[in-house]
């Protein structure tokens, strides 16, 4: 029992939180956003608890989708899924108990984001297939990646406005930022298998598109909350976010592999750095 519970905590990405806080922090923001402080506690941790339980099905479904290319790729041979230490039918179990259970928290929430709920969801069960026929799948995630912007204005105002649809593009950008960083690691590896990526489309442009990409979200961001949140405290934090984002372009400039992955890592503390001078900004 405590191997399978081991194989089960690997399949979900359990000891790399970089995941579900790159999903987090974007979400929070568009909370706090929305209520224009403090949510209350509620929405904050159904969509805290929402967010790991989503990410943790959605691991579930990659790796089922992708378990015939994954063994061809260095990073990825050794998934439970792919080495055949857990069953598809495993997987696929333990991913919808999951997401049921992420439903379940919506169910507490209103009308509007329970509707919003099932677009997340068709979302994140379409972009893994994505990447078989889309030469920037990045973008497909890049939009599932940024739903709980406007899921987390739907909780609170029981719409969604003009500004989370400008948030979510925003954060589309940063999305295809750190995940192109992500596709550089296996580069090599998708190519020889066939895989659609980010990395190859752009080819030598990849390191430009990235920084275009991170400054196209931060300006998205900082644009669009400027009549709302225009204070020293925000412009701090967008400031501190844009030198975060140029040291991890310089990381990569010679797009190494392990040089690559460290900066997917560190993305999710440009994301915490936006949500704390919001936070601050609103309180």
């Amino acid at each position: 029992m405590k191997a399978k519970a081991k194989l089960y905590l690997q399949l979900v990405r359990w000891d790399r939180p970089a995941g579900w806080l790159l999903l987090l922090w974007p979400t929070l923001s568009a909370l706090w956003l929305a209520a224009g402080g403090f949510p209350g506690w509620h929405l904050v941790l159904v969509f805290t608890l929402g967010t790991i339980l989503m990410r943790s099905a959605g691991c579930c479904l990659n790796d089922v989708a992708d378990r015939d290319f994954d063994r061809h790729v260095k990073r990825t041979a050794l998934r439970p899924v792919t080495s055949g230490k857990l069953s598809v039918t495993e997987a696929l179990a333990l991913g919808g108990v999951l997401a049921l259970l992420a439903f379940g928290l919506v169910l507490t929430t209103n009308r509007a984001t329970i509707y919003w709920s099932f677009a997340a969801l068709a979302l994140t069960l379409l972009y893994p297939f994505a990447k078989r026929f889309i030469s920037m799948p990045q973008a497909v995630l890049g939009v599932a990646f940024s739903f709980g912007i406007p899921m987390a204005f739907a909780a609170v105002q029981g719409a969604v406005p003009t500004l989370a649809w400008l948030l979510l593009l925003g954060n589309l950008f940063w999305v295809i930022a750190y995940d192109t960083e992500y596709a550089m690691v296996d580069r090599d590896d998708d190519l020889l298998i066939g895989m659609k990526t980010s990395a190859i489309t752009l080819g030598r442009f990849d390191v430009a598109f990235i920084l275009f990409s991170y400054l196209a979200y931060l300006v998205i961001w900082t644009l669009s909350l400027w009549s709302m949140v225009n204070s020293v405290i925000y412009l701090l934090a967008i400031a501190a976010a844009l030198l975060q984002s140029l040291r991890l372009v310089w990381l990569i400039r010679k797009r190494e592999r392990d040089d690559c992955f460290k900066a997917f890592r560190l993305n999710h503390w440009i994301g915490l750095t936006l949500f704390l001078g919001l936070a601050l900004a609103l309180s």
